[in-house]
């Protein structure tokens, strides 16, 4: 099982979302810890191991480091902010 862990910019994210919205994205998140490869993951382009994972409008943008047994959640935001630059 792998360990999950946030970037600070990440947390503060999940921190601002709707309660509803957490515990949806919580389960998910969670469920990474177990398979960091979900059937539905996609592989992000022009990454080496970052990932994205669909949870109705919101995305989670995490990365795999199996030699740690790490998810190390990138991004978290809604479909439409997440994929840009800060």
């Amino acid at each position: 099982m792998h360990r999950v862990e946030f970037v600070p910019s990440a947390a503060r994210a999940f921190r601002t979302l709707g309660r509803a919205v957490q515990r949806r994205l919580a389960k998910r998140i969670d469920a990474l810890a177990h398979e960091p490869r979900p059937p539905g993951v996609e592989k992000l382009r022009g990454t080496r191991s970052r990932y994205r994972v669909r949870t109705g409008d919101y995305r989670i943008i995490y990365e795999v480091e199996d030699d740690l047994l790490v998810v190390l959640v990138v991004r978290i935001g809604h479909r439409r902010e997440v994929y840009r630059s800060h």
